[in-house]
């Protein structure tokens, strides 16, 4: 299992913004569908638990595109029956998400991101790899913000298509999907995600539960 424990960067000066964020996990699906969805636990800190680290990915850089939040996975057990509420929730996994959570917070971190785990090898690997990612996406472009966007909404989608959903030339599309590292990307999401599950106790490839 994967816990995800969210907190607020400087919610004194920019008020509490976690119902807000709430509101955007639940209309956007951001990070696909959590065994137990985000939910307000403390303060300005949301909590959620999910079953599949390539979710867990997708949710993580959500959070730090859109910014002001310090993010905190953690990657192995829980105690089992999972309760309705993910705050009621108990084991490893809701220990080493705290643990993340407030190593996230510092300063000293270019990006406010930890992952701590079950295999602390793998756990500090798939930090590493997500570390780089949101580094990555903070350098993009708006112009490739734009042509990864409109990938990402139309799975399947040509470079033909995005070109004419964007008013520009198909080489434009390509060239800034290349600048973007958008292909790059995709490897390296991959990537963490098997990290994530070694990070669980999973070997790589299979079914965490």
């Amino acid at each position: 299992m994967f816990v995800v424990t969210v907190d607020q960067v400087d919610s004194r000066v920019l008020g509490d913004r976690v119902d807000a964020l709430l509101e955007r996990l639940g209309t956007e699906g951001a990070g696909g569908t959590p065994v137990r969805p985000f939910e307000r636990t403390v303060g300005d800190e949301v909590q959620a638990a999910y079953d599949d680290p390539d979710a867990v990915v997708d949710v993580a850089l959500s959070l730090l595109r859109s910014g002001g939040w310090s993010v905190g996975i953690g990657a192995g057990p829980v105690e089992e029956p999972l309760p309705a509420s993910v705050r009621a929730g108990q084991g490893p996994a809701f220990v080493d998400a705290r643990s993340a959570v407030e190593a996230a917070k510092s300063r000293v971190r270019a990006v406010p991101l930890a992952v701590r785990g079950a295999d602390r090898a793998a756990a500090a690997d798939a930090e590493a790899v997500l570390t780089l990612l949101g580094a990555l996406r903070a350098r993009r472009t708006v112009a490739g913000w734009e042509a990864v966007d409109a990938v990402v909404a139309r799975p399947g989608a040509t470079q033909d298509d995005v070109a004419a959903r964007l008013g520009v030339t198909q080489q434009a599309v390509s060239q800034r999907l290349r600048t973007a590292l958008w292909y790059e990307e995709l490897a390296a999401r991959a990537a963490a995600g098997r990290l994530l599950a070694r990070a669980a106790g999973a070997p790589a490839g299979d079914a965490v539960v």
